[in-house]
């Protein structure tokens, strides 16, 4: 430290939108900062003697452990008229756009003293996420086995028992036995509820549901809840369906629904195949090597003849050959027992 009493930590000052100039070294800290036009708002960069920047860096220095942390002399604002703060850059990984910042009183002006010493950060620094207390932080599925979950005390789903619960059939159970819970869910607790199970997977928009036959409210695998939710929700009981042991939304659904039918064709109808039994159908017939075939007189034979030609000149042949024979079995008139 300077012995010369006349000698100031502040060698000078400007504002912050100026260029910081040498000169005043014999002015007074209190006079300096005095002199600052009250019109002019912000802070109010000052030049440091060597001795007060040296003290300042010593400070910054011992804080962080390691000198190799406090970097280059960056700038000094004065406070008011007798604190002053020196920022020097820091340097330790992950620290990008942080410094240093030492406050400095100077009471005496050849004998300032260290106030405070931090970190802070700059622009650009680097800064970890807004903290969010824990039980805004919590989510489901994030409690284990053996943790605890207390409610907090102004938990809106909530309500103590003795008030009313909206709800007939709570009312009448505590009614019936005498007894009841300590304290009951609460109107909006229980919309709230309803909600996220029509918004959730066992709801009607899942891709389940859209693609069911029927809504699991008219499914004789669904249990209603008791009370008020019973007309939005209820658990589902059948052990083959991918809801089974759920509660799901009354609008839900899936194939394994009571009421599923399957309609299945009747067989017949399955192929195209149909049976005519009044047509003849006439095939060519196929040609096989060897001698040629004896030809045959009978049109009634000949393959490219007309199907429906040729079966009238049959059915004419076999109505001719029955009268013949209908003429041969009539009885004789002249015919007697003793007659040959």
């Amino acid at each position: 430290m300077s012995s010369n009493p006349a000698s100031t930590a502040l060698v000078d000052h400007v504002h912050a939108d100026a260029e910081p100039t040498a000169g005043g070294a014999d002015e007074p800290v209190s006079e300096q900062v005095s002199e600052v036009d009250a019109a002019t708002a912000g802070p109010v960069v000052v030049i440091l003697d060597e001795t007060a920047t040296s003290l300042a860096r010593s400070a910054a220095e011992a804080e962080a452990l390691d000198p190799s942390d406090v970097g280059e002399f960056l700038l000094a604002v004065a406070e008011d008229d007798v604190a002053v703060t020196a920022n020097f850059r820091a340097n330790q990984p992950g620290y990008q756009g942080w410094h240093w910042s030492v406050t400095l009183a100077v009471l005496d002006a050849s004998h300032p003293t260290v106030s405070e010493v931090v970190l802070l950060p700059g622009e650009g620094a680097l800064l970890a996420p807004a903290w969010i207390p824990w039980d805004e932080r919590i989510r489901p599925g994030d409690l284990g086995a053996g943790d605890l979950l207390p409610p907090s005390p102004d938990d809106p789903r909530i309500v103590p028992a003795y008030l009313q619960s909206d709800d007939p059939a709570v009312e009448a159970v505590a009614t019936e036995i005498g007894l009841g819970r300590v304290r009951v869910m609460s109107r909006e607790g229980r919309v709230d509820f309803a909600e996220r199970l029509h918004d959730g997977r066992f709801g009607p928009g899942d891709e389940m549901a859209l693609a069911a036959p029927a809504h699991c409210v008219t499914c004789a695998f669904y249990l209603p809840l008791a009370g008020s939710l019973g007309q939005l929700l209820g658990a589902c009981g059948n052990d083959l369906s991918p809801a089974d042991g759920r509660v799901v939304d009354a609008g839900y659904g899936c194939g394994a629904h009571s009421e599923t039918v399957i309609v299945m064709p009747a067989r017949s109808a399955a192929t195209d195949t149909v049976i005519d039994e009044l047509t003849l159908e006439v095939h060519r017939r196929i040609a096989v090597e060897g001698p040629p075939p004896l030809e045959v007189s009978d049109p009634a034979l000949d393959e490219w003849a007309d199907p429906y030609i040729v079966g009238a000149e049959l059915a004419e042949a076999e109505l001719e050959e029955a009268a013949l024979l209908d003429a041969a079995a009539e009885p004789d008139d002249q015919w007697s027992p003793g007659k040959d």
